[in-house]
Order: structure tokens, then sequence, then C-alpha cells
């Protein structure tokens, strides 16, 4: 006997949300309440779900049938596993490989670290998870963001939700959402015996020799699942295509760097992970288990490098399906060991101030300004622990409603140990017992009132509660006032945010589609912006989480952001969505207590009245609730152009994003903005073959941050040349970068201190971008087993 119709529902939308042995496209298709509502049931039939690899699952006596319909929102991008494989032999940072997706663009930082930003909004503004964990960057440069910390080779899906992110996705955050997961657990079929499977691939780009690899094995039963990924990548510093500086010592007592060599660019990084599955009936249970080593990585952009990152992650996970719908929790820890310190091309020997020409020359340690310094170590210790619970109801055919709530306890610790000169005799608390707990709770209903529209709705309340206990300097007059001003101050805070979303889409035909919405979003202050608290020049210059070589000190009384944004997308496509799309974003965003930096004039050596009008060097900046406003648009599409048996298909394809940032309370422009940019791309495929011409064209930066001295950059245009070949088991990649090996300067690389006298505030020349990468030949290769 079959059930009740809404018992029907809601085990086929828990089984779309949820069962494990049902693909993620197969659970977008019969999950969505819009499929549900147009749902038919057989009586006579035994229904079977089809998985991706052609498996199928009973459900018992019914049949789901309908079309695949888009969540909500509409903007949210996936990569294809496609795309994810072509660009593993181009890139070891898994933030490049978000570099298609609309509204998205990277702050330049080290090899395997970049930051992505969303429509003007970055780091900490951005909700980021891996594998559902919320990561935290544990460094006052944040050296170790939270892409940093799963190769691209481990990598299954991606999806951007930029602007409006649905309150079940996460808060703390007002640019968007970036969701990076590795692969599900894989079973055998039924009465299949055990499966057993593998992957192997390596690759080597000529700029930098960049070369690495990376290994899977797999093994299951129809219940138990066990697999292990382990990936590992290193390179020299890269060239420019041109020279950019003169060539010579990189620093006193350091190596030669040719003229367009890129100091501290160098990395090397290994990621290893263990995961372990069990799934009974509608039910799983996952554990994966992570390490990473980061023995090195340079910073062309920071004064310091890192020099060691550990990071050891534990993440637990259920999910289960019943009558009344689905249920998902998740339980990790994430703690990180992170140590900074004077590379290879930057000063590691400060010399006595009254004896010339000693810098780079070992001696023995000693205080004083007359003494010697052995660089500057700077260690950090994060610990992060999170949960969460959600769950998924199908209330109707019409309404799904999802609640939840998440906790999260971050701990850190920040020191710099005595090396010598000023920088002695004790040591220099940064953070210390550093606190920021978060705990909230969200509800989300979304509702399919006929075939054309579909509305959600969301809100979420999260508490945010910071703290620090007293701090230290060098010595007892080093930064005294700052140190007895912070040591005296109430330090605990407490934040009450609120976020609400609305969305709403109207599908006018199988050909149109629009999407429009609203959201209050709103994030609190990391600990480094509320409690970075010395005015000491060297000690400024040395928490900086935007690459632009200035210096920045804390501001405990720093309010959260709240940042309020109107979007709407339209989108026109063929009825099959495959021979041609065409989709246009307009958005605004106005931010009340936006976090910018302003000058400091008070308090300490650095911040000076000199300070206020400097317009050609590096000034020091505190960190101040103003008001912003951003606006833009993205535009993406692509086109069948041709398609012939003996020649294959030809696809056009490109997207255009414009971002203006504005801060309304100086006037002046926002920082880091991306100037208009575009990538124009030829698709032919033939068989097995796949052969890519892109152009990338990107506009002059002129718009710059007067406030941080930010330098302008020329627009330029880059040629790329692709080309893959795949078998069933094996993958073959091959292409160049920048083919004319032309010479530019990323509008979003920051300032090069990549070398020489960098803990000087004025030994480093001021004015000088981070270059792009040369000319660069790859080749990858990819075996499956």
């Amino acid at each position: 006997m079959l059930p009740s119709k809404p018992s029907r529902l809601a085990l086929a939308l828990a089984l779309a949300f949820a069962a494990p042995t049902v693909s993620a496209d197969t659970r977008e298709i019969i999950g969505h309440a819009v499929v549900l509502a147009q749902a038919s049931t057989s009586n006579d039939a035994v229904g079977q779900v089809s998985t991706a690899a052609g498996r199928t699952t009973e459900l018992g006596a019914l049949v789901v049938s309908a079309s695949p319909l888009t969540p909500l929102p509409q903007g949210a991008e996936q990569s294809s596993q496609g795309e994810m494989a072509a660009w593993r032999a181009q890139v070891s940072d898994t933030a490049q490989l978000l570099r298609n997706a609309d509204g998205v663009s990277l702050y330049g930082a080290g090899g395997v670290s970049s930051l992505p930003a969303i429509r003007g909004l970055a780091d900490d503004r951005l909700r980021i998870k891996v594998d559902g964990m919320d990561l935290i960057s544990a460094c006052g440069n944040h050296m170790n963001p939270p892409l940093s910390y799963i190769d691209p080779s481990n990598v299954s899906r991606i999806k951007v939700f930029a602007g409006i992110t649905p309150v079940s996705l996460g808060g703390d955050s007002i640019g968007g959402t970036i969701l990076v997961d590795s692969s599900d657990p894989e079973f055998a079929d039924v009465g299949a015996g055990s499966l057993l499977k593998g992957e192997m691939g390596a690759f080597y780009r000529s700029n930098g020799d960049a070369a690495g690899g990376n290994l899977s094995a797999t093994f299951a039963g129809e219940q138990l699942s066990v697999s292990y990924r382990g990936s590992t990548a290193k390179a020299n510093n890269y060239k420019a295509g041109g020279s950019f500086k003169p060539a010579g010592l990189a620093a006193a007592g350091r190596g030669w760097l040719d003229g367009d060599e890129v100091g501290s660019s160098s990395y090397e990084s290994t990621n290893q992970s263990l995961a372990m599955g069990l799934r009974h009936e509608n039910h799983l249970l996952e554990l994966k288990v992570g390490v990473q080593d980061i023995p090195y990585q340079g910073w062309p952009n920071q004064r310091m490098d890192m020099t060691a990152n550990d990071s050891e992650q534990v993440n637990l996970r259920y999910k289960g399906t019943f009558d009344w719908g689905a249920l998902e929790a998740r339980a990790y820890n994430e703690k990180t060991r992170h140590k900074m310190q004077f590379g290879d091309d930057k000063l590691y020997w400060y010399g006595p101030n009254n004896v010339s020409n000693s810098d780079g020359i070992a001696g023995p340690i000693s205080p004083g300004m007359n003494g010697r310094a052995a660089g500057m170590p700077m260690d950090t210790k994060g610990n992060n622990t999170g949960f969460t619970l959600k769950a998924e109801l199908a209330v109707s055919a019409r309404d799904l409603v999802k609640i939840g709530g998440e906790v999260q306890r971050y701990e850190l610790d920040d020191w710099w140990d005595p090396s010598g000169k000023g920088m002695s005799p004790n040591t220099f608390w940064n953070l210390r017992n550093g606190e920021r707990d978060r705990s909230a709770l969200f509800a989300e209903w979304e509702a399919v009132w006929n075939p054309q529209w579909v509305t959600q709705f969301g809100v979420r309340h999260e508490t945010v509660n910071m703290d620090a206990d007293t701090v230290q300097g060098y010595s007892p007059t080093f930064s005294a006032t700052d140190e007895a001003a912070f040591n005296a101050a109430d330090r605990s805070m407490t934040d009450q945010n609120l976020d609400i979303t609305a969305l709403a889409r109207f599908t006018a035909s199988p050909t149109q589609t629009y999407e429009f919405g609203y959201a209050q979003k709103t994030r609190s202050p990391n600990l480094y912006e509320r409690y970075a608290w010395s005015t000491h020049g060297m000690a400024m210059r040395m928490v900086n989480m935007v690459g632009d070589g200035n210096g920045y000190v804390g501001n405990i009384d720093l309010k959260p952001e709240v940042a309020h944004t109107i979007s709407a997308t339209a989108d026109w496509h063929d009825a099959g969505n495959e021979n041609w799309a065409f989709r246009v974003t307009p958005f605004f965003t106005h931010i009340d207590n936006y976090i910018d930096a302003a000058r400091c004039a008070t308090g300490g050596n650095a911040c000076t009245a000199a300070n206020q009008t400097l317009t050609d060097g590096f000034v020091y900046l505190r960190f101040v609730n103003q008001s912003a406003r951003l606006y833009g648009v993205d535009l993406s599409g692509h086109v069948l152009l041709a398609k012939t048996e003996g020649l294959g298909s030809f696809t056009g394809r490109g997207k255009l994003n414009y971002v203006r940032g504005k801060n309304r309370s100086t006037g002046d422009n926002l920082y880091n903005m991306m100037p208009v940019s575009a990538r124009l791309a030829l698709d032919h495929r033939l068989d097995r073959w796949t052969n890519t011409v892109e152009l990338e064209v990107v506009g002059s930066k002129e718009r710059v941050n007067a406030e941080r001295n930010e330098v302008e950059t020329a627009g330029y245009g880059l040629l790329h040349l692709r080309s893959s070949y795949e078998l069933k088991r094996v993958r073959f990649d091959i292409g160049i970068e920048n083919v004319f090996d032309r010479f530019y300067n990323h509008p979003l690389g920051g300032a090069y201190t990549g070398q020489g006298k960098t803990m000087s505030g004025t030994d480093v020349p001021w004015g000088v971008p981070v270059p792009g990468m040369g000319r660069s030949i790859y080749a990858g290769l990819n075996l499956k087993w």
C-alpha cells in the first residue's frame, strides 16, 4: 500500500538532499519543491532513481519525473568536474578555480593563498566553507586563508553565491558565500562485491619551475568506504614579462635576483586527507581527517614570509532522511600552527646602527639599536571548533522550510619572540588568548506559488562574543602608552547581528527567467581589526591583511558592518539551455559601519602629523567605521557557433565584470577595486579533444584609494592557449598562459615588498606594484583506475 501523498513528498525531498546513493544532479531534479509540486506518481510501477554511474536505487512504489529547475538563488554558479579537471594542471591555488565565476576577482598573495573577492568585497567579508567547515585565517597578514587548506586536485564541487546568500548557507559575512567540497564517499553497488578505484596525476609549469602531483585511492563495500588523498606542489620564484626593477642582490647577504624575477614568490605545499564513510539505509556518517604542511611560502606583497604552516582538521558529518524530511549535523575542529620570518629574498641579519654596511652579516644577537637582530620571528596558534545542525522540512507540496543553528568557538594567540636590537628582551604579545565565538539560529522558507513564481525568505540571528587578554611589548618602553591603554580598556565585546534575505524568481517562459532580491547582511570585525594594539611603526607594518605595504592598528570600538544589497538577474537562453545563453546581473550595496582605514595622527612614533599628508610613501592607518557604497554589473554568456560531424563544435563564451566602490564618509575610492575586466574564449570540441583560445582583458585602474596611497595600474590584454585530450581513464592537458610574454601589473596584486630591508618603513621602494606572471608553458597528466 502506498503511503499518503504528504509522506511521499517528504520522502522524495529527503532523498533529494541526503540519500547517499543518489547523485547531486538527481537530488536537484527530484528534491526541489518545484519538482515536488509537479511530480506525478504511479501505483503500478516500482520507482527507481538513476545515479550518475548508471546505478539505480529502489525507492518503493513511487516514480518521480520532472525537469530540473534551478534552486534559489539563480545567481549561484557551480563549477563542473570538466572545468576543474582542466584547471588542475594550470594552478596550485584553489582560489584560482574561481576565476571564471561571475563577479569574482582575486587579491594577490602567496602562490597557494590568493584571496577571492566578490563584487569588490573580499577576505573575511565572504563566508567561505571548505567541506562545511568555517575556516579562519590565523595570521596578522592572512597568509592562511580558508581556500589554502584544500588542494585543487581534491576539489569536487565549487559553488559561488555572489551578493545575496541564503541565510541557511552562513552568516557573519556581507559579500557572498563560496562553498568548496571534496568528494562524497563512494560505495560498492549492491551485490557487486568491493569497489577499488584510484587516481594519480602530475604537472609541470615552466615559469618558476613549478611541479607537483596528486594521488588518491578508494576502497569500499556496500556500507563502508575508505579513501585517501594526497597532493604536493613546489615552485621557485616566477618571472614577469619584463624587468620591473634593477637586477642585483635581493638583500644584503642574500642571493641574486634578475630584473624580471618576482622575489618571495616561491612556495612548497603538501596536503593529505583520510575519509571514512558508513552507510545504513538512508543514513550516512562520514569522518574526514586532514593535515597540511607548508614549510615555506614567499609573499611578494608582504614584509614577512610564511616559514611554516601546519594544520590538522577533523570533520565529522551525519546526514539522514526521514518521513518528515532531512537532517544534517556536523562537528569539526581545526588546529593551526603558523610561523612567519624573513625568507630567502628579504634581509635577515639587521646590523648595528652605528656600524656602516653591517646589515646581512651574521653575528651575536644583542639588544639596543646598536645591537644585532636575527630577523623577526612571528608565531600564531589557532584553535577553531564548530557545530552545525540543519533540518529541511517538506511542510507541503508548496513549502520547504529549513531551520538550524551553528556554534563556533575560535581561539588565537599571536606572539613574537625576541630576536635582538629593539625587539628584546621580552616576547611581544600581539594577541593573547584572543577569542571570537559565534552562535546562530536561522529559518528559511521557500515557496512554489505556481510554475512561474518561486520565493524565498530567510532570517538569521548571530551573537558574536570577542575578548582578548592583556598584552606586552618587547620592553617596558616599547609602545608603553598603547600597552597601558589597551590593558586598561574593556576588551570584552558582544555584537547582536541580524541577517534578512528575500528572493523571488519569475519564469516567464522556457527561455526567460528573472530573479530579484534584497539582503541585509552583517559582519563583526575580526580579531586583528579589533585588537591589534601597537602604533609602533615596525609593529604596525607587521599587521597587514591587504598587501599594500602600509601599517595598521586595531580599534576596540569597531561596530559590525551592515550591508544592504539589492540585485536582479535576467537570464535568457534556448529552451534546452545548451546552444546559447546570456545573463546580466546589476547590483547595488550600501554598507553602514564599513570597516575602512584612516591615517592615525596620535598614539605612537608612526602616527605623526607628517603621516597625514604623505602622498608618495607607505603610511600608517587605524581601522575605523565609515559608510560605503558599491555598485556594478556582471555579464556572461555563451553561444554555439557551429557544429559539424567532421570538425566538431565551436562555442564562444564570455564574461564581463564591473564594480565601483566609494567611501561615502570621505569621498575616497574604496581600496583594491578591480577595474572593468572581461574574458572572451572560443572552445573547440572534437571527440576527445578540447581546445580553447582565451583573451583576458583588464582596464586601467585609475580610481585608487588616496588614504592608502594606492598605486594606479595600466590596462592590458593577455592571450592563453589550452588543449586537453581525454580517454576513459587518461587525461592529458597542455597549454600556454600569457602567450606573448606580456608585462603587466595585476590591479589587485598589491605593493611589491618581496625583497630588501622589509622591516624598515623607508628602505623598501614605494610605488612598485607586484607584476603578473610572464609566459608559462604547462603540461599535466592524470590517470584513473
